[in-house]
């Protein structure tokens, strides 16, 4: 028989006994505070060209970079709350419990909202017959309607001459996109913090060719832009080698399976577990897993077990249920509690998190369980994210957590992307061929004039730590690919190709295993890079710079305010290969700017295989 801590009861008994006295619980009253971030449902519409975009100010992250260092999740003062409930009033018969008052959020300048603190409500018994007995465990409702999102803003221009270096982490989450195509396929175009640019790029697969030796081989090229006259796209692309499931290194997994009352949905709980069972359906002996779940209380289902006994991991994905609170601190630490009892060096160790991210009860704040994630991390314990959902969504706390854990980050709201993620290119998650890769792009000011990276705000790395090995950076998985464009001016002797090399790029990573010293390669761009005309160019050159295109003008960049979505759909049309996810893209797209015009009858998108 489990147990819950008394804190966790004592609530739950108070509202029974109120129920079972004849008592009320008082009505939910709405917190005050700063909104959440607007939803493109709350009927305004979003035009295109975007004529009143946010200003350049916003988009500097190296002008907050310094600001948010110490900052881990939510950066500011302590979070507004609820103002205390009004005595309850006597009831002529017993009521249901009502759901807990949705907390007060409040979104500092970095667009971070504040955790959400458990309000402790007084409740007063007034003596009457006593009705039936009421049952004790009655789960009260999650809060609903609040998804957090933060804006990194948006990179600013950059003069070689003053600023030649763009260094930054490379990065394979692709959630953004995934909840960006989710609100438009529901009829909404996406909140403007939702959109991150290489989530959004680094989502597709533009058929890099492999490496032929290393772990990376690293693709430049560069075309006139097809959005602002004068200026060139530049990109800078880099393909991992893909490693045969064979020669696989074993991996020992933890599922932590969020199982509170919010992901009570076939959307959420019930997606989750098809999930799971098709990322057990890819394992090969040697391969462990193991289950543990929080909610108002923490449990282990499934202790370290070897995939030779895939029935059993099966059916104890298949008795998971939802109904709860959330308590994830305490699932955090139990998940990495079973990670040590199979920790292996030189063997992927990983913690998988399936959640909401709402984790709004616990004595564990949100920074100091991303302290908990690097600790483990140092000790050889990765952790990944996937998220469900929508409604209560905390997409930063679920990027966060991944961000932290050196992990992947990604967002399932379908079969298919279930399957995407988690059979087509599970290579990419279970296979680790690089840590702490960072990339930096040189720009010589001799035939560049101005530059600006689309993308990879919060991936920001400061120049000087470029081979300060001491800093973190992000890791790829086998098969991974990392697309980032940049908006350039080039002079007249690099438009002429008078033995000019533009752009210099530099890759540093350390190994998988061993050495924490990492390893550097140069890359320059040779003139013939340069396409004479944007539609002489490579058509998955021209496909990447749709997706760029498309992120900017729903991530409200002030560098995209005359940008049309009708142009990045005739782009897109014109360069999308035969896969399904490109051609949904066409769709999506077509979508967004029907519902960005006012359009409730927007064309349906039928969705990829």
């Amino acid at each position: 028989m489990r147990t819950r801590p008394l804190s966790l009861v004592a609530p739950a008994l108070v509202t029974a006994l109120l129920i079972g006295c004849g008592g009320s619980t008082p009505a939910p009253t709405a917190a005050t505070g700063a909104a959440a971030p607007a939803e493109a449902a709350d009927g305004r519409s979003m035009q295109p060209e975007f004529d009143a975009p946010q200003d350049e100010g916003r988009a500097s992250t190296a002008a907050h970079k310094e600001a948010e260092a110490a900052d881990a999740i939510d950066p500011g003062a302590a979070p507004a709350e609820a103002a205390p409930p009004q005595a309850p009033s006597v009831a002529a018969a017993p009521v249901a419990p009502s759901p807990r008052p949705a907390q007060a959020r409040r979104t500092t300048a970095g667009g971070a909202p504040s955790p959400k603190k458990a309000a402790v409500q007084a409740q007063t018994a007034v003596a009457r017959p006593a009705p039936p007995p009421a049952t004790v465990a009655v789960t009260t409702p999650e809060p609903q309607g609040s998804e957090s999102y933060r804006d990194y803003g948006v990179n600013r221009v950059e003069d070689p001459a003053k600023d030649r270096l763009s260094t930054f982490a490379i990065d394979v989450d692709t959630a953004s996109y995934a909840i960006s195509r989710r609100k438009i396929l529901d009829g909404a175009l996406p909140p403007y913090q939702a959109v991150r640019a290489e989530e959004f790029l680094n989502y597709f697969d533009y058929g890099y060719a492999s490496p032929a030796t290393g772990p990376f081989a690293v693709h430049l090229a560069a075309a006139p832009s097809p959005f602002t006259a004068g200026h060139h796209l530049v990109r800078v692309a880099v393909q991992g080698k893909r490693v045969p499931v064979k020669e696989r290194t074993p991996v020992h997994l933890v599922y932590l399976v969020d199982t509170s009352g919010s992901m009570q949905s076939p959307d959420k709980i019930e997606l989750a577990k098809k999930s799971l069972k098709m990322l057990t359906d890819t394992l090969k002996p040697g391969d462990t897993v193991a289950l543990c779940t929080y909610a108002g209380s923490v449990r282990e289902v499934l202790a370290p077990t070897g995939i030779e006994s895939k029935g059993k991991i099966l059916a104890a994905i298949d008795d998971l249920t939802a109904g709860g609170s959330t308590a994830m601190a305490s699932g955090i630490d139990l998940a990495y509690s079973l990670a040590e009892r199979t920790l292996v060096k030189g063997h992927v160790n990983r913690v998988i998190v399936l959640s909401d991210g709402d984790a709004n009860v616990g004595p564990t704040s949100h920074d100091e369980i991303l302290k908990t994630i690097k600790r483990a991390k140092d000790k050889g314990v990765t952790l990944s994210t996937v998220g469900f959902g929508q409604g209560n969504y905390k997409d930063l706390m679920m990027e966060q957590l991944a961000n932290q854990g050196d992990g992947n980050y990604a967002y399932i709201d379908s079969e298919a992307q279930a399957r995407r993620v988690f059979s087509e290119q599970v290579g990419g998650l279970l296979q680790v061929i690089a840590r702490d890769v960072k990339i930096q792009v040189e720009f010589d000011p001799s035939f560049v004039k101005s530059y600006r990276l689309i993308g990879y705000e919060n991936r920001d790395v400061a120049d000087r730590d470029f081979r300060n090995d001491k800093v973190d950076a992000g890791e790829i998985g086998a098969g991974h690919s990392v697309t980032a464009i940049y908006d350039v001016e080039l002079k007249a002797p690099a438009l002429k190709g008078e033995g000019a090399t533009p752009v210099v790029v530099r890759l540093r990573h350390k190994a998988p295993l061993g050495s924490n010293t990492a390893e550097e390669t140069l890359v320059k761009m040779a003139p013939g890079a340069i396409a004479p005309a944007f539609d002489a160019a490579p058509a998955d050159f021209r496909f990447a710079s749709a997706v760029a295109g498309f992120a900017e003008v729903l991530r409200h960049s002030p560098h995209a305010r005359s940008w049309r979505l009708a142009d990045i759909e005739k782009i897109a049309r014109a360069a999308a290969s035969s896969k399904g996810d490109q051609q949904e893209f066409i769709g999506i797209v077509r979508r967004a700017g029907a519902l960005a015009g006012g359009k409730t009858d927007a064309v349906a998108v039928t969705a990829a295989n």
